[in-house]
């Protein structure tokens, strides 16, 4: 069988975008000999490190050797340096662009841009951003069939447990009545310390301590991360049209140790759960504390672990329970989207 050739881009080169670069670099003859294919990253694109192309590959050792005792790739040897991210999507001539920039929530920019740049230039797309993702999901889908490319998410739920793909590709047929879970690893680590006797103040110390939380932590413990990876899980897995704004919400910062023993004497745990569901011809959805009984998959989901039950009409429950964030979980999650790309191409 005659082994096919990927040629990449990365916009962004954090600990996500080196994480997949040294999975592409380790798994190389792997790839080769379980999947033909072979790699040549030919682009990186970063608004801290710098940015170089080279449309005949760049060296995958020397950039992460650099970019580890630098912080940056502007010393590389070769290629094309000093492009804008936009600048390098049209001029590289990936087949594929990953798109791991920072992003703003609330606008889901400047990824919407790449995204858009990359699909109109006939490039396929993979993103571990849930921002663009949970604002402007349709939009891209409709924008990648246009052009006859995919736009491939996996690892804006879960990083690499693939929810998403599982219920996209595997759960083909059934009617996904509900999905319902534990999408944030900082408020279940949170939660967790909690249940076992320590303050919330303690509890979100110790988790910016280990980086699990930020010093600013308001995205996670006031809810704004479930509510995106909620809305992307509506939309994508039920037909919805949600926004983040439609979804209600409310974080876990009003939680007390008198909270988590009342539910302990119940024979419950509070979890923060991401709930969306069908109420007639409409779906809902909301992000809030609550009591979860012991006997429940999602009852026994302790520390950053993450876990989601969907709800079919053939199978009843599935529930998916793994790692729902970390560089080389993310980077798995994108080698993922990147093999079923390879399968389709072929």
């Amino acid at each position: 069988m005659r082994t096919a050739m990927i040629k990449l881009a990365s916009i962004g080169f954090g600990t996500v975008g080196q994480s997949f670069t040294k999975i592409l670099h380790d798994k190389k003859q792997m790839l080769k000999d379980r999947y033909d294919l072979e790699t040549k990253l030919v682009a990186i694109s970063d608004v801290m490190k710098g940015s170089v192309m080279d449309k005949d590959g760049l060296d995958m050792t020397e950039l992460l050797r650099l970019v580890s005792e630098t912080g940056k790739i502007d010393d590389y040897d070769g290629g094309v340096k000093g492009l804008d991210s936009v600048e390098t999507i049209n001029q590289c001539g990936a087949d594929v662009m990953v798109e791991m920039a920072w992003t703003d929530l609330e606008t889901g920019e400047p990824n919407i841009t790449h995204m858009k740049e990359a699909l109109n230039a006939g490039a396929h797309v993979i993103t571990s951003n849930k921002g663009p993702i949970a604002l402007a999901y349709k939009e891209l889908v409709e924008l990648a069939k246009k052009n006859g490319v995919q736009i491939r998410y996996e690892c804006t739920v879960m990083s690499g447990t693939p929810v998403l793909s599982m219920a996209q590709e595997n759960l083909t047929g059934h009617v996904i009545n509900s999905v319902k879970g534990i999408v944030n690893g900082t408020t279940n680590y949170i939660l967790t310390k909690m249940e076992n006797g320590g303050s919330y103040d303690v509890a979100l110390k110790e988790a910016q301590e280990l980086g699990y939380a930020e010093a600013e932590p308001s995205a996670d413990v006031d809810g704004w991360d479930a509510v995106g990876k909620t809305v992307i899980m509506a939309n994508a897995l039920m037909g919805a049209s949600l926004k983040p704004g439609d979804v209600e919400r409310e974080g876990i910062t009003g939680i007390t140790l008198n909270d988590i023993m009342e539910a302990k004497i119940q024979g419950k745990h509070i979890k923060l759960i991401a709930h969306a569901w069908r109420e007639g011809d409409e779906v809902k959805a909301k992000v809030s504390p609550e009591m979860v009984d012991e006997d429940d998959p999602l009852a026994s989901v302790k520390g950053t672990v993450n876990a989601i039950t969907l709800t079919t009409d053939g199978l009843g429950d599935v529930t998916i329970i793994g790692r729902g964030a970390g560089g080389t979980e993310t980077g798995h999650g994108i080698l993922s989207d990147l093999l079923a790309i390879h399968r389709s191409r072929k």
